[in-house]
């Protein structure tokens, strides 16, 4: 018997790839085993119908699109039978980085193929769920700002949080990581569930998606000065290490604040009125993940290296040639300042 898979293709999300799904799914997916329907979202919040009626009638759902779009399929699939199945296509793409899903598009529809099955844990946020990092403050506040723009890519990211960085104040948190209870003002506070927000930039390094632990990053209040401290401590995934950052694991986290938190979920913006409780839901959701010898079913040495190689302009442009040659945790304390 045929397994049956539904393509739920995001036609707006991030830098346009998912142009190129059909195609890819008419010429890289093994028909004889697996039968395809594919459909178009069309509203913020369709993935998640489709993918809820979805469950009982296909073994899989694809997402394919970015962040956003992975967790409305996501949520609708957790503890069910279906499946999540990821063709990234956005700027970011934080699950499908962790999980070692191809971004071109073909080699990410190959991986359907092998039905390789991994269950990994999910959060929910109050009544939200996230399956990959869920945030409050800084990144929250970018989040919002970050969905207000038009041209939204890893460069237009950087350019928000420069601009923002000075001007955002912290806020004052209570704060209660399974029972014990802390008060104090932070920069930011992520809870992850993967290691990486996206583009390989990670706020967790330590963070397991099946472990049953959410980790909780806590970047306390700290001088203007600290900033690109902080930065590179994130590129480096040297976080832990720094006297104004705390890294530790829960179960339960539970967040107050006398003003309104104002968050992120996998990175799409969200208003969680004053209390916000976090949880783990260990094991919950079945994804599509590549086998361990993926590389060696999807090798193309012709065109893999022709995607390696920056493209030949016509011999006759000298110019045009000259320019494609240059072309873990510890206790929760503030510290004394």
């Amino acid at each position: 018997m045929k397994n049956k898979v539904l393509f739920l293709i995001n036609p707006i999300s991030g830098i346009g790839k998912q142009k190129t799904v059909e195609t890819a799914v008419q010429t890289q997916i093994d028909h004889e085993k697996i039968e395809v329907e594919i459909a178009y979202t069309q509203y913020a919040g369709h993935a998640r119908e489709l993918a809820a009626d979805a469950v009982g009638k296909f073994d899989v759902v694809v997402a394919v699109g970015g962040d956003g779009t992975v967790n409305e399929a996501g949520s609708s699939l957790v503890n069910t039978t279906t499946a999540l199945a990821i063709i990234p296509t956005g700027s970011g793409n934080g699950l499908a980085r962790y999980l070692d899903i191809p971004l071109k598009v073909n080699k990410a529809v190959q991986v359907i193929n092998h039905m390789e099955l991994r269950a990994i844990d999910t959060l929910k946020v109050n009544d939200l769920v996230s399956l990959n990092v869920a945030g409050i403050g800084f990144d929250g506040h970018i989040s919002h700002k970050f969905a207000k723009l038009k041209n939204r890519g890893p460069a237009g990211y950087v350019r928000l949080i420069t601009r923002e960085y000075t001007n955002y104040k912290s806020s004052t948190y209570r704060i209660e990581v399974d029972g014990n209870a802390y008060e104090l003002p932070a920069f930011m506070l992520t809870f992850a569930n993967s290691s990486q927000w996206g583009n390989n930039i990670h706020i967790a390094p330590q963070a397991k998606i099946d472990d049953g632990l959410i980790d909780v990053c806590i970047i306390k209040e700290f001088p203007v000065y600290e900033g690109p401290s902080l930065l590179i401590s994130i590129l480096d995934q040297s976080l832990d290490q720094r006297r104004y950052d705390v890294v530790t694991q829960a179960k339960d986290i539970v967040i107050e604040s006398d003003n309104k938190l104002v968050g992120h979920v996998d990175g799409e913006p969200v208003d969680l009125g004053k209390k916000a409780r976090i949880n783990i839901h260990p094991l919950s959701l079945r994804v599509l993940v590549p086998p361990a010898d993926f590389r060696r079913y999807s090798f193309d040495p012709i065109n893999d290296l022709k995607e390696l190689l920056p493209p030949i302009p016509p011999l006759p442009s000298i110019s045009g040639i000259s320019r494609n040659l240059m072309g873990g945790g510890k206790d929760i304390e503030p510290d004394e300042k």
